[in-house]
């Protein structure tokens, strides 16, 4: 993960505390890419934080993160850099958790 804030070492930064989105970059690492069985994962993990989720594959392609569909049309395959941008009054926690969720590979998508 690339913090794009300083808010990544367990306490809110000064973003979380005005009301600013907290972002983080991520490279998808998955060989499979972020295909179905991830995907569903993140969905399901954003639906659970109050704070809005917000993914970007490039700058002009943004997407709600707690939706299936709007994953999907990101394409995401191995290698693609995707930036989360998180607003609300769980973003840290949100973050945190689904950025770890994307760098997550289950051992049937190991090569």
């Amino acid at each position: 993960m690339q913090p794009l804030s300083d808010s990544t070492n367990g306490q809110q930064g000064p973003q979380a505390m005005n009301g600013e989105p907290l972002r983080a970059r991520v490279t998808i690492t998955n060989p499979q890419g972020l295909h179905m069985r991830p995907m569903q994962a993140f969905v399901t993990l954003a639906g659970q934080f109050r704070s809005t989720v917000q993914v970007f594959k490039e700058q002009d392609q943004r997407v709600d993160g707690k939706s299936m569909w709007g994953l999907l049309s990101l394409g995401a395959e191995q290698g693609t850099e995707l930036t989360l941008e998180v607003c609300g009054p769980d973003q840290q926690q949100a973050l945190e958790a689904l950025v770890a969720c994307l760098n997550w590979i289950p051992e049937e998508d190991e090569q």
